[in-house]
This record gives structure tokens, C-alpha cells and sequence, in this order.
């Protein structure tokens, strides 16, 4: 699908539609079809948008595949006017998704130089509902807390304890962990008040690992 041959809307309708036929529920199809995708990707690879992949973005990271984007948007499980925290802002392509679905987005960035441009993009898009920081995600966003949903995009050993602890009672996060050396799966961890966590594991993944105080641990 060629971005710049035709209007975009028609590319980012069909990836939509395909997104659909996967299970991915309508409202997060519909802001799919909304978010203008090619602003997300380098200028090189515009004309491959709209394919149901991950593509590089500079500094050995990657937007994320649309139905990856799609199903963890859904695992959240959240209502328009939730605030939701963003570990890994990336290309800003999931905090887009997310404020098309009516979120207040804080999202965290550790690479500074991918917060800028995801910015851009984001402005570009007309996504005002999106606040960004660059920072260690590990730390969270402490004096924005607590969050109605935490969602991370890069693969961790175990849970930060910071996220965990800025999570609302009833809120989930959703985050991918390694699960030996070859396997990521991404879990949704539900907070219940009083109770420890449910952890729930959901879908084989492949993501960048998260950098910063995590990894150092």
C-alpha cells in the first residue's frame, strides 16, 4: 500500500478492516482508520505505512505492529476520559491510538532525540491530549498519579514496582515480559485494593527491551 500514490484514509481504512477480521474491537478499528500512521515512520518507508508490521524508526527501536498496537490498546480496557501512562513513546504511533479512543496520554520517553521527533509527528497529527516526557520509564510519572491504565512498548525482566504503585485500584497495565530466553509474552496486570495482582498472560510478542534502571537491575 502506497501512501503517497492515494489518499491515506483508503490505506489505513483496509488495515483497519483486516484489524477487524482479527478480533480487535470496532472502536479501536475505527481510531485506526483515523491515525494518519505515515506521519509515524521515517519518510524512507511512508509507502510501507500501512502493512500490518513493525517498522524500524532509528536508534535500534521500532513502531510497533498495528494489531500489537491494536490488542494491547484493547487489553487495557479502558472508557474515553481514562489517563493512561505510556511507557516507551517511541514513534508516538500508540499514544495517537490511544488519544483517538479519548485517553489523556502521559507518555515517556528515555531517547531524547525520539521524543522530539514523535512530538512532531504528534502535533503534525493534531493530537493536543498527549503530554510527553523524557525520562527513565522504570520511575513512572509519579506526580501525575495515579493512572486509570499504564501500558509499556518495550520488553522487561519483571514489573517495575513504580508503575505498579501509581496504578489506580481497578486500573491495568499492560506490559510484555521475557519468559526465558527466546519468549516475550505480554501480561495485563489488574491492581485490586487490599489483594495482591491478577496477572493474566495473553499474547507472543517480540519487542526492543526496556532500557534505563530496569535493565540495569
Amino acid at each position: 500500500m502506497n501512501a503517497s500514490a492515494r489518499d491515506w484514509r483508503i490505506d489505513a481504512r483496509d488495515l483497519a478492516n483486516a484489524l477487524s477480521r482479527e478480533g480487535i474491537h470496532t472502536e479501536i478499528c475505527e481510531a485506526i482508520a483515523r491515525v494518519p500512521r505515515h506521519l509515524f515512520v521515517p519518510d524512507d518507508l511512508r509507502d510501507r505505512a500501512y502493512e500490518d508490521s513493525a517498522l524500524p524508526i532509528g536508534r535500534e527501536q521500532t513502531i510497533s505492529q498495528p494489531f500489537v498496537v491494536a490488542s494491547m490498546t484493547q487489553f487495557l480496557a479502558f472508557s474515553p476520559g481514562a489517563r493512561i501512562l505510556e511507557i516507551g513513546t517511541g514513534s508516538g504511533y500508540q499514544a495517537a491510538v490511544l488519544s483517538e479512543l479519548g485517553a489523556e496520554v502521559y507518555s515517556i520517553e528515555i531517547i531524547d532525540e525520539l521524543s522530539r521527533r514523535a512530538a512532531d509527528a504528534l502535533k503534525a497529527a493534531g493530537y493536543a491530549n498527549v503530554h510527553l516526557r523524557v525520562g527513565d520509564g522504570a520511575s513512572g510519572w509519579p506526580e501525575e498519579a495515579p493512572f486509570d491504565g499504564i501500558i509499556v512498548t518495550a520488553v522487561a525482566h519483571a514489573t517495575p514496582p513504580a508503575l505498579l504503585q501509581q496504578l489506580a485500584t481497578g486500573g491495568r497495565l499492560v506490559i510484555p515480559l521475557e519468559s526465558g530466553p527466546w519468549a516475550q509474552w505480554v501480561w495485563c496486570v489488574t491492581k485490586q485494593a487490599h489483594r495482591e495482582p491478577v496477572f493474566e498472560k495473553l499474547l507472543a510478542v517480540r519487542f526492543v527491551p526496556m532500557t534505563g534502571s530496569v535493565r540495569d537491575a
